[in-house]
């Protein structure tokens, strides 16, 4: 069934105008429609424009939606997610309370390590259960797009289990979802004293199987102190690209590595958390952002937020014309909100950014980091029809009226869903 929105109040189409992503002062322009239209046919988007020049049509099997005093936008599109997991971590967000950082909980056996005994144990039935969880919530506040890792299994087996249920979600589930290998997100208890031999595991079994049964569009590794070295992460992102994938980097969360440099030296598609990226960082993504494939800066506001860390420089890699994206990386340690209306709230009120760079960076920029740009991201005529009513007056209202739901109705791929 095709759907007609009419009387839209503001329609936010975030117009690419044939670009894969916005940079510098382009990420403020949003190519509002007041008084706008919008018509959907075959899950694609057929018009939009002005409801003085809305088409005629002799359609009968037609959705009318009633759009006064609303507002319509893209579906946001979350770049960065750990979503499929099992068990929960609300002991150490109690410790964090209580004073211990983040690798004082890991050094006490917690942090990504306590998440993988659970995923080791469970099911991908189980796996796909607690995932299914999320999903919904994430539908049900405007996430109609998103990418999920793997990275909790840690060795072959289970990174294996993780990646199939991410394919098997694919499949079953509304939301479009982008797989991402993340093998290299910790060093299991089992090779803590012999790291050299599980980085050998991943390049020379797990990413040659993983590219062979196309189990996942990317690679990423957590380039950090005491996780990935710069020069491991180089062999196995290069091996990634050898194997047929495209290339993520978690990069400068906790302390500088110069993994952003690396990043835009391998091309990668995005390069994500950035809290300590340094100016030579900066520069190197500056540069790259003139080329035809730059490298997307994800910035993960509810990280910061919820671990109470200093927050990437969103202000600065804008400023420098760096393409930014925003994500919430849910993952039940250091993030475990998956809202991309509270990201945009944090975005604006802690990273110096505006509600229409934040409205870009969860859309368009965020389509273009899981390469997705030319078919989600804004509402433009030809793209498929993800789009979001939200019950407010103005757009700016969005990151303005916080820990809210503003979504009335979302539309996926021409569906109106009934979440």
């Amino acid at each position: 069934m095709n759907i007609h929105l009419i009387n839209i109040r503001q329609l936010v189409t975030v117009a690419s105008l044939g670009k894969k992503m916005k940079c510098g002062s382009d990420m403020r322009e949003l190519h509002i429609i007041e008084n706008a239209g919008l018509i959907t046919a075959h899950n694609k988007i057929a018009w939009c424009g002005e409801m003085c020049d809305f088409p005629a049509t002799n359609e009968h099997d037609v959705l009318a939606i009633d759009c006064t005093n609303k507002i319509v936008i893209p579906g946001f599109i979350d770049a960065h997610t750990h979503v499929l997991f099992a068990g929960s971590r609300e002991e150490e967000f109690a410790m964090r309370a209580d004073g211990f950082s983040y690798q004082d909980i890991a050094a006490r056996g917690g942090g990504i390590v306590s998440t993988m005994s659970h995923v080791r144990t469970a099911t991908k039935k189980e796996l796909k259960k607690n995932a299914r969880k999320y999903l919904l919530q994430m539908l049900r506040q405007g996430t109609t797009s998103m990418e999920i890792k793997s990275g909790y299994g840690l060795d072959f087996h289970n990174e294996i289990k993780m990646l199939e249920s991410i394919r098997e979600l694919q499949q079953e589930e509304f939301p479009t979802i982008v797989a991402t290998f993340l093998g290299a997100h910790a060093y299991p208890p089992e090779f803590r004293e012999r790291k050299n031999e599980y980085v050998h595991l991943i390049l020379d079994e797990m990413l040659p199987y993983v590219g062979e049964k196309h189990l996942a569009e990317f690679c990423d590794v957590f380039c950090e102190t005491n996780y990935f070295s710069h020069n491991d992460a180089r062999k196995i992102l290069e091996k990634a690209q050898q194997c047929g994938m495209k290339l993520k980097l978690h990069a400068e969360e906790l302390s500088n590595t110069a993994g952003a440099e690396l990043a835009a030296e391998l091309r990668a598609v995005s390069v994500d958390h950035l809290e300590h990226i340094s100016e030579s960082g900066i520069r190197a993504l500056q540069n790259v952002a003139k080329s035809d494939s730059p490298t997307i800066a994800v910035v993960l506001p509810g990280v910061s937020f919820n671990l109470n860390h200093q927050y990437a420089p969103a202000r600065a890699l804008i400023d420098a014309g760096i393409p930014v994206a925003i994500a919430s990386d849910i993952n039940p340690g250091s993030c475990m909100s998956s809202s991309m209306q509270l990201m945009l709230t944090i975005a604006c009120t802690h990273m110096k950014m505006t509600p229409e760079e934040a409205i870009t960076a969860a859309t368009l920029n965020a389509a273009a980091a899981i390469a997705r740009s030319a078919d989600i991201g804004s509402l433009e005529a030809g793209k498929n029809a993800d789009i979001l009513v939200l019950d407010i007056p103005n757009y700016k209202f969005l990151p303005y009226h916080f820990g809210e739901n503003h979504c009335k109705h979302v539309i996926k791929n021409g569906v109106l869903l009934e979440v």
